[in-house]
């Protein structure tokens, strides 16, 4: 190795800068789609091949390029966002570096074609590190349209770090649909291999677009934030946040915008911690998005080569305001349930008949803490609050949590037939699921696994699954394909695939809180509960039984 100082060649230096700000084709298409906005487009169709490392092309309906300027597009540094650098101190642009398309043609090819309003022909141009051709006539609309063809095809070793095109094209797409929440006005599409993935038309409001990032369930679970406790900041704070009890194990979906950018910070997931602080269980996190509008000489984008950061020039006090923004809104959401929920109680309370129909069921065996077997029988008396099951035998309490201990039950079934070999239970009438590209990529590697743990599953077109057999005894039940996949990919991976994969099948198709259940199938629970390996906990560790004994009860009474 030579130890001489020594300039380096154009093209190296391109493929250097290049690797700051394009990693993989999602790369590429966030640098084109954020182009097109600040082109003030009102439709975005973006096109990907292999995944995008054999095609990415974004067209749009902006204001185009014209002939002369059009070489320009593909010089690095060279910019129509900035004129001076004391403009960098107030960027109202999500591009600014004039180096987005420059770093594409360092390892892609890159050809662009463009027409502004009233001109006669649109102009091509053509680019690949620095060799730049000249314009020349082509048919296209007004606007513009980008093709990145062979990503990386000059640098091999780039590719090396890719994952499969389905995984890549599963960034694109969660990327793009999380951006359009923050462009309602925009029509985007996208497209893969030819096909039509989906489009989001341009609407009024983001909330219509809520289902399409979150999942149409959990979108019916955010609630409007109040931003009126945000008079802290100069700007403003807007958005969704999910109802306390819906939540997600990490922070994935916990989208935020910064003057229009997509961004992550872990200062505003911060905030948005210790505003749920009181409203969420440990270990879980909500989901929603986020709008802050700030000054732009209050927010500086320039600290990072992707901009997928800012730096804030009051951040204390923003944080400060998200967070009493989101607090302000949770206590709001509290208030009127508990009014609602009081209210019913009121209007529909009955006086409880412990012994009414109540089956005798023996719970306690050698497990559960040394009670004695000669006691008593303890008696289902009844369901609190549609999530727990009461029962008694004259001195003690038992307070189960139904959804737990029937997860108990079903893994140790799953566990035992997978083990055996026993035969799952055919659907007379097959469930078909649709999933995004992420899920159905997830899903094709577990289908074996969750064949064994009793649950059949058949690809029955792109990105759609037929369940047509489900663990024996819970054919009944509704499973939630998608859900189940959300909560595994978020698990973490301490213990082995199957028992990971075989709890979460267990949760997934057992009675929830919130569950109406008759007398009789609440006895036949804990009835085989009782029976269970391990009765005291759920497959993911949660208890499943509260026991309260006559002391227990005397010293909340202060007579003991």
């Amino acid at each position: 190795m030579s130890s001489e100082i020594r300039v380096l060649d154009a093209e190296t230096i391109g493929q250097i800068a290049a690797g700051e700000v394009i990693e993989r084709a999602a790369s590429v298409v966030k640098e084109l789609v954020e182009n097109a906005v600040d082109a003030d487009a009102r439709r975005i169709v973006v096109s990907v091949e292999r995944g995008g490392v054999q095609l990415v092309e974004v067209g749009d309906d902006g204001a185009g390029i014209s002939r002369a300027q059009l070489p320009l597009a593909l010089r690095r540094h060279a910019t129509s966002k900035l004129t001076l650098a004391t403009d960098l101190s107030a960027i109202a642009t999500l591009g600014f570096r004039g180096e987005g398309l420059a770093a594409v043609a360092a390892v892609a090819q890159v050809e662009i074609v463009s027409s502004r309003r009233g001109e006669s022909s649109a102009w091509r141009v053509r680019g690949h590190a620095e060799t730049v051709s000249e314009p020349e006539p082509a048919a296209g609309a007004p606007g513009t349209r980008v093709r990145v063809a062979q990503l990386f095809d000059n640098v091999p070793v780039r590719r090396e770090y890719l994952r499969s095109p389905a995984a890549e094209f599963a960034r694109i797409s969660s990327w793009l649909s999380s951006f359009a929440l923050g462009y309602p006005g925009i029509t985007f599409s996208l497209r893969h291999d030819g096909r039509d993935v989906w489009t989001m038309p341009a609407v009024e409001d983001a909330r219509e677009r809520l289902a399409m990032v979150f999942g149409r369930e959990a979108a019916g679970a955010l609630i409007p934030i109040d931003g009126a406790a945000a008079t802290t900041i100069s700007g403003g704070v807007r958005g969704f946040v999910s109802t306390p009890g819906f939540d997600r194990p990490d922070r994935r979906n916990q989208l935020l915008f910064v003057n229009g950018r997509l961004l992550r910070s872990p200062l505003m997931s911060a905030a948005w911690t210790a505003a749920y602080a009181t409203f969420a269980m440990l270990g879980r996190h909500p989901y929603g998005v986020i709008f802050l509008e700030l000054p732009p000489d209050h927010v500086d984008p320039n600290v990072h080569p992707t901009k997928s950061d800012v730096r804030l020039r009051f951040g204390s006090q923003v944080f400060d305001a998200v967070r009493r923004t989101i607090a302000a809104t949770l206590q709001a959401h509290a208030a009127q349930r508990l009014q609602a929920s009081t209210s019913a109680t009121n209007a529909f309370a009955l006086p409880v008949h412990a012994g009414d129909g109540a089956s005798p069921v023996s719970l306690f065996d050698e497990a559960f803490a040394g009670t004695d077997l000669a006691q008593p029988q303890m008696r289902v008396l009844e369901q609190v609050a549609r999530t727990y099951i009461l029962a008694a035998d004259g001195d003690t309490l038992l307070l189960v949590d139904q959804h737990a201990a029937h997860e108990r039950i079903a893994y140790e079934r799953i566990v035992d037939a997978a083990r055996s070999g026993a035969p799952s239970e055919p659907l007379l009438v097959p469930l078909v699921v649709e999933l995004d590209t992420e899920q159905s990529a997830a899903l094709t590697e577990l289908l074996e696994t969750l064949r064994e743990g009793g649950l059949e599953i058949e690809p029955f077109g792109e990105g759609v699954f037929r369940i047509i057999a489900t663990p024996a005894g819970y054919g009944a039940r509704q499973f939630d394909l998608a859900g189940f996949l959300d909560d595994l990919a978020a698990e973490g991976k301490q213990r082995d695939v199957r028992e990971r994969v075989w709890a979460s099948l267990a949760c997934h198709c057992v009675c929830v809180a919130g569950e109406r259940l008759e007398r009789g199938e609440m006895t036949m629970l804990l009835e085989r509960l009782q029976h269970c390996r391990n009765p005291m906990h759920c497959p993911h560790g949660r208890p499943t039984m509260v026991r309260l004994d006559s002391q227990d009860v005397a010293r909340m009474f202060k007579r003991a």
